[in-house]
């Protein structure tokens, strides 16, 4: 019987480690979990929550420049540098802009990318003439030339490969909790839930679950609420005045709630009959994937990364012309369809575990960390 390889000796970089936030709790659950598994982790970050970092090394990085978003990042790339000159390391894992680490977990698409919806000029002035847009690019660049590129979806690796010729990069999407986010709760609660919510027997409760409104696709969805339905938005989005003048235009008063931030989601996956993502650009979507654990039926727009997931009619409903979605709301008012879809959106979520995830990462770290020794 062979010896188990020896624990390892892990940096891990990532600005903030708190509940709210894709990128936050994606390394969050990583770290956690290897920790669990005896690998000795330096979490290099500016803010913890104390449950998430149970078991990690605490690195305090000074929040610097908070003036200036970009000049924010650069400080936390060149102060956690500093931090990590004197230490040596198995690996080196950044979940952060700057950094040519060992793997870096790519969150986001490309500023390269985010460009490509400007003008020719705004386009021209943000990849070459702003300073500021020269730095993002500069640190993208850093990132983008780590040994090894981990995506949380396919789209975004595509991304990369289109913007920074890396043909390499693996997909490795977030996982999900399914012990915390599970269908039997949210049938246990369902009606507790939808009667503190105001919900009628008969009422269509549709669930939206995100911030940055606008690129999620809030203005596709407001209009698509037909009667009888109820919009529960949860999340702090922007530009506040224009989406409730939007629902108060688009809708009789009381169709739609927005909650604000919401600390535990879970009444509202219980409440709610569908959750919806109509992002116009998404990395992943990880509200998509915790609705499918509960047995939720879920309906995505085929530009999010979570469609990867999606076998359109099978676990779950696809769109690509914001004008179908009014249509698609329609068709799930008939309970058999959300129940057969949430069953297979439930079976769909418990392959995709935090558990699995961290599995992952865990043979990558060996397998770069032979690589390191043997260059030594």
């Amino acid at each position: 019987m062979s010896k188990p390889p020896d624990p390892l000796k892990v940096a891990v970089l990532v600005k903030r480690l708190v509940a709210f936030g894709g990128a936050e709790r994606y390394a969050a659950e990583v770290a956690g979990r290897l920790a669990a598994r005896g690998h000795a982790i330096d979490l290099y970050t500016r803010q913890a929550d104390d449950r998430l970092a149970r078991g990690l090394n605490l690195i305090p990085v000074p929040d610097r420049l908070r003036f200036s978003s970009v000049l924010n990042l650069y400080a936390f790339y060149r102060d956690s540098s500093r931090l990590m000159a004197a230490a040596a390391y198995d690996v080196v894992h950044s979940h952060e802009r700057g950094h040519r680490a060992d793997i870096t977990t790519v969150h986001t698409f490309s500023y390269r990318k985010g460009s490509e919806t400007y003008g020719r000029l705004r386009r021209a002035f943000a990849l070459g003439l702003s300073p500021r847009s020269r730095l993002h690019l500069w640190m993208e660049k850093r990132q983008m030339q780590s040994l090894l590129l981990a995506g949380v979806s396919a789209t975004v690796c595509a991304d990369i490969g289109h913007h920074y010729r890396r043909r390499d990069p693996v997909v490795i999407p977030p996982g999900v909790d399914s012990n915390w986010f599970h269908c039997d709760g949210v049938a246990a609660n369902r009606q507790a839930c939808r009667c503190q919510e105001g919900l009628g027997e008969k009422d269509l409760a549709v669930l939206f679950v995100g911030s940055e409104f606008k690129r999620k696709g809030l203005d596709d969805l407001i209009p698509a609420i037909g009667p009888g339905m109820r919009l529960i938005v949860a999340g702090q989005g922007e530009r506040w005045p224009h989406y409730q003048a939007l629902a108060q235009r688009c809708q009789p008063p009381g169709a739609i709630v927005f909650k604000g931030m919401v600390a535990d989601v879970r009444p509202l996956y219980a409440a709610a009959d569908v959750l919806v993502l109509p992002a116009i650009r998404e990395a992943f979507g990880m509200a998509v994937l915790e609705a499918m654990a509960c047995g939720l039926a879920v309906v995505v727009r085929s530009g999010a990364g979570v469609a990867d997931l999606i076998e359109d009619g099978r676990n779950g409903l696809c769109f690509e012309d914001p004008n179908r979605l009014p249509g698609i709301l329609d068709r799930l008012r008939d309970p058999r369809l959300r129940r057969r879809l949430g069953e297979q959106a439930r079976r769909t979520a418990q392959a995709h575990t935090w558990d699995g995830v961290a599995d992952r990462y865990e043979a990558l770290y060996f397998r770069i960390a032979g690589q390191n020794a043997g260059k030594g």
